[in-house]
């Protein structure tokens, strides 16, 4: 094969994604030929490769699930699919690998800039927050954006268009992408999947916000194949072919949209490897060498103390120190804790109160004290369980007052899961017990946070940003009401504890019906059976939504 012949099928494949996408299946069932197998190999087709692969991963998981709803699928033909999956999903992991040491390599790769002198390392790492202040008023003096101070590792967007990465002068479409809500951003991500790419994500200036939203626009494809899933599952066998065609549609979706993000991923490191090439050398590198110096004097002169102290400290140091002939290029981080810990404890003897002793005990040591309340507590643990190709969600809950519950919902994450799971439980123990309480345990430590910072700030827009989907959302506007009488608190899990493992049984009972896994007769007696654990002899009342 010859060198111009090589370089034209790189090309092709660059360009034409669906080309690249049957290359890289075909190389993975290893019936590409070498040629094409040769040109994947080429370096700059490592991040598009793992963007295809990021779009056949969904697409085989659809079709298995299409396989699934059709009615009496072959075992045959279910095995092929989810063997075909399965590989989609190594070859996945290979690319990002692949992706990950190229850019470890590039970064190994890049001249490093001098090692700054020990002293400095440890004081800014003891008060990053002084020495910052002092390097952006350095830059500032000099008339330089206050921005400059923290490339290229922050605001990368606004960096590079100060310096020329980006036109400073931004076309229409991309300040409307910049200047829009987030809500109205992630709608244009997803009509970039549904209707047509949109070449303005691609842009420095809107590239990092792109990133930053492309796991809220997945979460809404896969919102859409719940909704997609659910019409299916309503249909009777025999009638499922229009809803079938639905849910192929919300795959294919959901496909670019995953792709997207991954491309989105991608583009991000190449700016921020160009910012660093950039900051690295030149006269921006001579402005960074020049701020940093005089910004030190700043900051000596206004931290005197801890800047004495971080010479002392490095001077003694680096008398022993294995690694002085090198600069002790990772001991500051070591030193800095030291002397952030000296300041503590000389702090710490000033204290009246005798330091921590007597301060109130730490959320793990309460999670599961509920002695605290005037009067006795209607206590339920609460959990859930979300599907793996869409938002499809079951939770669960089980009281201490012998009652149970679970059902289905849309969650965008397995913490929103656990979020409806509590306020499923909560709700229900309130309307049973109107003068009393109500506590929910839950194992997760995100789901427990978020309820109580959506309660506590009193704000229906803070309990909206805690939950994307609209089901949570509504659950928390109706347990805003009752937020002085409701507590939420963690309670770890897998430890035998009987509600929380009933909790966990329902839920994952509940995602499997939603999904059609189990059949209604086969749900009643697993039912049944999970009850009859948690109470032998004794059936509690269950509620089923």
């Amino acid at each position: 094969m010859t060198i111009a012949t090589h370089t034209e099928l790189v090309h092709r494949f660059t360009e034409d994604f669906t080309a690249l996408q049957d290359a890289v299946l075909a190389r993975m069932n290893g019936m590409a030929s070498p040629e094409t197998a040769a040109a994947l190999d080429h370096p700059s087709l490592a991040g598009p490769i793992a963007i295809a692969l990021a779009h056949a991963d969904v697409l085989a998981r659809g079709d298995i699930r299409r396989t699934e709803l059709s009615g009496l699928p072959a075992p045959h033909r279910l095995r092929q699919l989810r063997e075909h999956a399965r590989r989609v999903r190594r070859a996945r992991s290979e690319a990002d690998a692949v992706c990950k040491e190229q850019r470890a390599r590039r970064i190994a790769d890049r001249r490093r800039p001098p090692l700054e002198p020990l002293e400095l390392r440890v004081a800014r790492a003891a008060d990053p927050e002084a020495y910052g202040r002092a390097l952006r008023e350095e830059f500032l003096d000099r008339g330089s954006p206050a921005a400059d101070a923290r490339a290229p590792d922050n605001d990368l967007a606004l960096w590079a268009r100060e310096w020329g990465s980006a036109a400073s002068e931004l076309p229409l479409p991309v300040r409307e992408l910049l200047e829009c809500h987030d809500d109205a951003f992630v709608q244009a991500l997803l009509r970039d999947a549904r209707e047509g790419e949109n070449p303005h994500l691609a842009h420095d200036a809107v590239v990092e916000r792109w990133g930053r939203h492309a796991r809220t626009a997945l979460a809404w494809g896969r919102y859409a194949i719940a909704q997609a899933e659910r019409q299916v599952l309503a249909c009777p066998l025999t009638t499922r072919r229009a809803q079938l065609d639905a849910l192929d549609d919300a795959y294919q979706d959901a496909a670019i949209l995953a792709a997207r993000a991954r491309e989105a991923k991608h583009r991000i490191a190449e700016l921020h490897d160009r910012i660093r090439d950039r900051a690295a050398a030149g006269p921006f590198a001579e402005l960074i060498a020049q701020c940093r110096a005089a910004a030190l004097i700043r900051f000596a002169a206004d931290e005197p103390r801890l800047w004495q102290r971080a010479c002392r400290l490095a001077t003694d140091h680096q008398q022993d120190c294995e690694a002085r002939a090198d600069g002790c290029p990772r001991c500051h981080r070591i030193l800095a804790a030291l002397l952030t810990e000296n300041a503590s404890a000389d702090t710490s003897q000033n204290d009246d109160d005798g330091g921590l002793e007597g301060s109130a005990p730490g959320y793990n040591e309460r999670y599961a004290i509920l002695d605290d309340f005037s009067s006795p507590a209607a206590v339920a643990v609460a959990d859930a369980a979300i599907g793996d190709e869409s938002a499809l969600c079951g939770y669960g809950w089980a009281a201490e007052d012998g009652t149970t519950g679970y059902g289905d919902s849309m969650a965008s994450c397995s913490g929103e899961a656990e979020i409806i799971g509590i306020c499923q439980a909560a709700l229900s123990l309130l309307g049973r017990h109107p003068e009393a309480p109500v506590v929910v345990l839950c194992d997760s430590t995100q789901a427990v946070e978020a309820v109580n910072l959506a309660l506590t700030s009193a704000d229906p827009a803070a309990a909206h940003r805690t939950v994307l989907f609209p089901e949570g959302r509504e659950l928390l506007d109706r347990l805003s009401p009752h937020r002085d009488r409701f507590h939420v608190r963690w309670l770890k899990g897998h430890i035998g504890h009987d509600l929380n493992e009933t909790a966990d049984a329902l839920a994952g009972l509940a995602v499997r019906r939603a999904t059609g896994r189990v059949s209604a007769s086969a749900a009643r007696k697993e039912e049944a059976q999970i009850l009859r654990s948690l109470t032998p002899g004794q059936l509690p009342g269950t509620a089923v939504a």
